[in-house]
């Protein structure tokens, strides 16, 4: 049978229809009882339950995976890059009480191939069942052409939802004396990857299949652990120490992401008030060690682009710190108290 025009062309759309008749059943585990229709619709479709909130505030966010798809291209390992985008975008709602509700995803391509879609998908499907997310739709574009031969982008939306009056304002709660608790960090997780992949693979002269004393697996495989969630641990935190009629007892988080800690923390400090990280509050994973201590990168630097170990910050009543962190490991989080709240000028510093 003759080739069709378009996909002659580079665009092949009974290819893509017959991946895309696979995801009803990829999808089956995220589905939320709010969810409307099926998926393949022109719009995913949600009812939110208002009875359950006085005033419901919608949260959204929108990210993408960075360079970190450089390795997944490398590796040819793509079933982790799905649940990277969804926990990432879970952590950026979760700083402000929120919920994850549902999740949208863009999936772009030169030439779309059945199993590198399958294992994104799966990925997104796993990480929305583990956030209790609905995955209800998304888009997938083959742009023959646009992308290098084996490569592709990812990009997704998440909406979560927050009672208005437990929705977190660390700028109005936060003061001068309270705690910061460092949740550990599973490596990069998506942010720093451009220096990241300059330093081992440039500087260093390794390859993805490198092995380096120190680390359980290879270089590559390091690179590729995904991005941990918080939402859970965020959720059971808000339940357990900020009741209702009550002050706040976690008062605010940061997800330490592109910026580390000298970006991200200010976003939820008042103007006087700085947070003081204090180096080696906390046990380093062997990637930053490699990294502190082979790149010549200064630490002022390291510490704006990596987590350095450290995927979120909380800060909390200094009365009740101990047992916010206890409560943490409880939760199988490694944690530890990294730092205080200083007078100062709305500022992060590490020392």
């Amino acid at each position: 049978m003759k080739q069709k025009a378009y996909a002659a062309a580079g665009v092949d759309i009974d290819l893509g229809n017959k991946v895309k008749a696979t995801l009803p059943q990829l999808l089956a585990s995220t589905h939320r009882r709010e969810v409307l229709g099926k998926v393949g619709g022109f719009g995913g479709l949600f009812a939110l339950d208002v009875k359950k909130y006085r005033q419901p505030i919608l949260v959204s966010s929108v990210d993408g995976v960075g360079t970190k798809l450089k390795i997944a291209f490398t590796l040819d390992r793509h079933d982790t890059i799905g649940a990277d985008l969804v926990n990432h975008c879970v952590n950026d709602i979760a700083v402000l009480g929120a919920e994850p509700l549902f999740f949208l995803d863009y999936l772009g391509t030169g030439k779309l191939e059945p199993h590198v879609f399958t294992d994104i998908i799966k990925g997104f499907a796993r990480a929305c069942a583990a956030n209790g997310c609905a995955l209800i739709g998304g888009e997938t574009a083959q742009m023959p052409g646009f992308y290098q031969p084996g490569e592709y982008d990812v990009s997704g939306t998440i909406v979560g939802v927050v009672e208005k009056s437990k929705m977190l304002n660390g700028q109005k709660t936060v003061k001068h004396g309270d705690v910061v608790i460092g949740i550990a960090s599973s490596g990069l997780h998506t942010n720093g990857y451009s220096l990241g992949r300059k330093i081992f693979f440039e500087q260093l002269g390794l390859q993805p299949t490198s092995r380096v004393p120190g680390l359980k697996g290879t270089i590559g495989q390091e690179l590729l652990k995904e991005h941990i969630s918080y939402g859970p641990v965020v959720q059971k935190l808000l339940k357990k120490f900020n009741r209702t009629g009550s002050p706040d007892q976690v008062k605010a988080f940061a997800h330490i992401t592109g910026g580390g800690f000298v970006d991200n923390i200010p976003r939820v400090l008042p103007a006087k008030l700085d947070v003081v990280v204090r180096k080696g509050s906390w046990s380093m994973l062997p990637i930053f060690q490699i990294i502190a201590e082979k790149s010549g990168v200064p630490d002022e630097e390291l510490y704006q682009v990596f987590n350095m170990g450290i995927g979120m910050v909380a800060i909390v009543a200094a009365d009740q710190a101990p047992a916010v962190l206890k409560f943490i490991q409880a939760q199988k989080h490694d944690a530890w108290i990294i730092g205080e709240v200083v007078k100062g000028r709305g500022e992060a510093r590490v020392v």
